[in-house]
């Protein structure tokens, strides 16, 4: 489940406080096609140079995506440049302040549901496997754990001895209410991740803080 880094969301809900950048991003999204720049800068009420300034940069913050198409009704050569077109990227993009990862924990909790109703298996069991299992998965893709850590939202400070603190829960909201059930998904998927970057599940214990788990130093 890819996120853009959290400073880059940070920047693309920032980019919408601009008011006309914000109407001309609800004008594109609300549309169940492309549009062009100059149908947006009619509808719109503004200049072209303004309507283009604002489209490129919700582009460049993640917000919107470029198409390009030939005009309607014109085809081969001597039809004209293919126009670029705009379209809201389809995906969204959330920001917290300290950096949180919800979706992915509702994503855990989703499976882990669907396998127990479809397996048998007691929910905190299905839970924590899922995890587990997605933990790998994820992680056998990034380049080194630390990396990892750091995409998904913990925030990993070393240790000094070879493994990493972890000062940010992704999941904090969670954890204060529902602690065994949240840790335990946590640790799980720690583990899994540990193992997908090629170490030892054994380096993810259990400790107080900020974070319910730390990393240890070892392979």
């Amino acid at each position: 489940m890819y996120r853009l880094p959290w400073a880059d969301r940070i920047a693309a809900v920032a980019s919408l406080t601009d008011a006309k950048r914000l109407q001309l991003f609800e004008l594109v999204a609300a549309s169940p096609r492309p549009l062009g720049r100059d149908e947006v800068a009619e509808t719109a009420g503004m200049a072209r140079s303004t309507v283009s300034f604002h489209l490129d940069r919700l582009v460049q913050d993640g917000l919107l995506a470029v198409e390009f198409h030939k005009p309607a009704g014109r085809t081969g050569p001597g039809s004209g440049r293919p126009a670029k077109m705009y379209r809201p990227v389809g995906s969204e993009v959330g920001a917290s302040i300290p950096d949180r990862n919800y979706d992915l924990a509702g994503e855990l909790m989703a499976e882990a549901i669907e396998a127990t109703e479809g397996e048998g298996l007691a929910v905190g069991e299905s839970l924590r496997a899922v995890a587990f299992r997605k933990g790998r998965e994820l992680a056998e893709g990034s380049a080194g754990l630390e990396e990892f850590l750091a995409e998904t939202g913990y925030q990993p400070e070393p240790d000094g001895d070879g493994g990493y603190l972890l000062p940010n829960c992704p999941f904090h909201r969670l954890s204060r209410s529902h602690a065994a059930v949240v840790c335990g998904m946590n640790g799980a998927f720690l583990r899994g991740a540990a193992v997908g970057c090629g170490g030892a599940e054994d380096r993810v214990v259990p400790v107080a803080g900020h974070c319910c788990a730390r990393i240890t130093g070892g392979s």
